[in-house]
């Protein structure tokens, strides 16, 4: 199972966290903190798996990563999960975020955490792995797209209906009506 999912850059700066086991605020920065110190000081030539921190669960899980430009990409993962596995997952979730941000950088992840957030809960859900087809996941984030995009005109129906109801031939006192007032104003109401 995936304990976490740190992306941070060279400088151990978080751009994207996902615990998918309950630590308190303070306690994820200092795996973060620990974590980044551990990769950080790793050749590029050497093995990309390494025992987890004294933080995250130590000798019980592993630190699978790879490190793209300025960015380490961490998954924090358990005995359970194969190591290359995990490695493949982490490219798929590389090109995942290349397609939908044209060469992603770091950059994208702070000004669109939603949508890289978006492509991560596509792969991963509550630490399982849901999907590695990166077609597949282009294609329900297309949708999720279109529905966002469609849910943006039902979002400014209440205010076509407001305007409606303006327009209408009503009491003076119905049309000047302010929605917060809207149970005092019925109370006034007299018939």
């Amino acid at each position: 199972m995936i304990k976490a999912i740190l992306v941070f850059n060279n400088h151990g700066k978080p751009r994207l966290s996902k615990f998918y086991q309950y630590f308190n605020e303070d306690m994820q920065q200092q795996i973060i903190k620990e974590t980044f110190q551990l990769v950080s000081k790793r050749e590029d030539n050497v093995c990309n798996f390494l025992e987890g921190g004294s933080l995250i669960g130590g000798s019980d899980y592993k630190l699978i990563y790879r490190h793209y430009a300025t960015l380490y990409f961490v998954f924090c993962v358990d005995s359970s999960e194969s190591e290359l596995g995990i490695l493949d997952l982490i490219q798929v979730f590389v090109e995942t975020l290349d397609k939908c941000f044209e060469n992603v950088c770091e950059l994208d992840l702070i000004f669109h955490a939603d949508a890289a957030h978006q492509v991560l809960d596509e792969l991963v859900m509550g630490g399982m792995v849901l999907q590695t087809n990166m077609a597949d996941i282009l294609c329900r984030l297309q949708e999720q797209n279109k529905m966002q995009k469609s849910e943006a005109g039902i979002s400014a129906a209440p205010a076509r209906a407001v305007s409606a109801v303006k327009s209408m031939n009503l009491p003076q006192q119905l049309r000047d009506m302010k929605l917060p007032d809207l149970p005092q104003a019925i109370k006034d109401l007299k018939f």
